[in-house]
């Protein structure tokens, strides 16, 4: 079984899941070109709970967990299967790793995990189960939580760390085209690929306090999180590559990164991007 690279995608708004944008196209010729996954583990920040919980349903339910959003999306399902086994490894490998996770049978697939995995597996056929993100984290302990889950990407498992690249819904403008950005956004953005180049993960993990607008980009910080957990799942020798997104209302990157050897004509080497 080959193992699967690590995945961060930024899940931007709900509208994200009837606007593709940049974002969607991408990630649906991501899905095509990877080695199919025994099942993909997903870390949301809209999963959010003091120890970590897993969810083991067998058929997980499509949550909308969010209003005032057109009726369509609240029409919208994602019938993936679950994988109640490779759930319960996830909770095996976290207590090894000291983190008291437990199973949650009822939790579906909230918005930041079912959108997503719409581009990624449209036809739903991959088994797809929920890490909730466990709170006050900090950048190190988030990377700590995705060495934990690390393990799994040996069994199959594709991990996917899904946020956000920024995340300030306090300066969104609607009327932006994708195609702009605003210019402290673009910045923290190019911080965060510059560090992904030099593979300096000490350095990303210390995000929020190093890097240019980083109160601004990120007021709060559970949106960076998935980037943490997927960088620690993969580990600072893995191959990157950059998932172009374009800048959604303005403010939101919707850049995402594959950890992993993985040659994907959507996603370009980010060390030729650097040249």
């Amino acid at each position: 079984m080959s193992r699967p690279p690590v995945v961060f995608v930024s899940h931007g708004s709900p509208t994200f899941a009837i606007d593709p944008g940049v974002a969607g196209p991408a990630l649906t010729a991501l899905g095509q070109r990877l080695p199919r996954p025994e099942a993909v583990l997903i870390v949301s920040p809209h999963w959010m709970t003091r120890d970590p919980r897993v969810s083991t349903s067998a058929a997980p339910p499509t949550v909308h967990d969010f209003g005032g959003f057109p009726q369509a999306l609240y029409e919208l399902k994602y019938p993936a299967p679950g994988h109640p086994a490779l759930a319960e490894r996830a909770i095996e490998v976290l207590r090894a790793a000291g983190w008291a996770a437990e199973a949650d049978p009822q939790r579906g697939l909230d918005h930041g995990a079912w959108v997503p995995m719409r581009y990624l597996f449209p036809q739903a056929d991959v088994p797809v189960f929920q890490v909730s993100l466990p709170a006050r984290l900090d950048g190190a302990q988030a990377y700590a939580f995705g060495r934990a889950l690390a393990p799994l990407a040996n069994e199959g498992v594709l991990i996917m760390g899904s946020g956000s690249l920024t995340h300030n819904l306090y300066e969104v403008r609607f009327d932006a085209p994708d195609a702009q950005g605003e210019a402290y956004a673009l910045g923290f953005a190019t911080w965060i690929r510059e560090t992904l180049i030099n593979h300096d993960h000490e350095r990303l993990q210390q995000t929020m306090a190093l890097a240019p607008e980083a109160q601004r980009a990120h007021p709060t910080p559970e949106h960076l999180w998935p980037l943490m957990v997927a960088a620690g799942a993969a580990g600072a020798d893995a191959p990157v590559s950059r998932i172009e997104g374009g800048m959604s209302f303005g403010v939101l990157s919707m850049d995402g990164f594959v950890f992993g050897d993985l040659s994907v004509s959507m996603a370009a080497p980010l060390a030729a991007e650097a040249a």
